[in-house]
């Protein structure tokens, strides 16, 4: 199982990546909040690989769990996904290969294709969550409370950089 949280995590910004001055608070807390992305992301790319996953892969398994039993079109896939510049086919294509997704043609429209999630995908899934949870707790290092709060200011962040 990997949890390791680096010691930089610990660092403020400004130690972390060594520059004293901003142009203003919000630059900082921006600059703050892409570095800390950076390093929750390179965790998660350790902490799938020994799954033989990608954290995008992880996502779309997720999506096609939430739907279980109904399949969903890549195109559903696609935008439910987190990072929208990943190729939601590709990532099924590779899920197929691993034999844990299934693909069919859609009933409705031949140019549709379905994706559902498998026996074997749900149970790799059903492997990765408590060590998952047990990651993330460790990982994000905030009571409920913070992470509530945190959550909150995030959505308020999000509001105002929607296309």
């Amino acid at each position: 199982m990997y949890i390791h949280i680096f010691a930089v995590y610990m660092l403020p910004i400004t130690q972390a990546i060594k520059q004293d001055k901003f142009n203003s608070e919000h630059e900082k807390a921006l600059v703050n909040l892409m570095y800390t992305t950076n390093q929750i992301g390179t965790h998660q790319i350790r902490f799938f690989k020994e799954f033989g996953l990608s954290p995008q892969q992880y996502n779309v398994l997720r999506i096609l769990r939430g739907s279980y039993p109904q399949p969903v079109t890549v195109t559903v896939v696609q935008e439910r996904m987190l990072d929208k510049m990943s190729n939601a086919s590709r990532l099924i294509d590779k899920l197929l290969v691993c034999k844990l997704v299934v693909r069919n043609a859609c009933d409705q429209d031949r140019r549709q294709v379905n994706v559902s999630i498998n026996k074997k995908g749900l149970k790799l899934l059903s492997k990765i969550d408590p060590q998952l949870t047990v990651m993330n707790a460790k990982l994000c290092g905030l009571s409920e409370r913070e992470a509530i709060q945190l959550n909150t200011l995030l959505d308020k962040l999000r509001i105002h950089i929607q296309p």
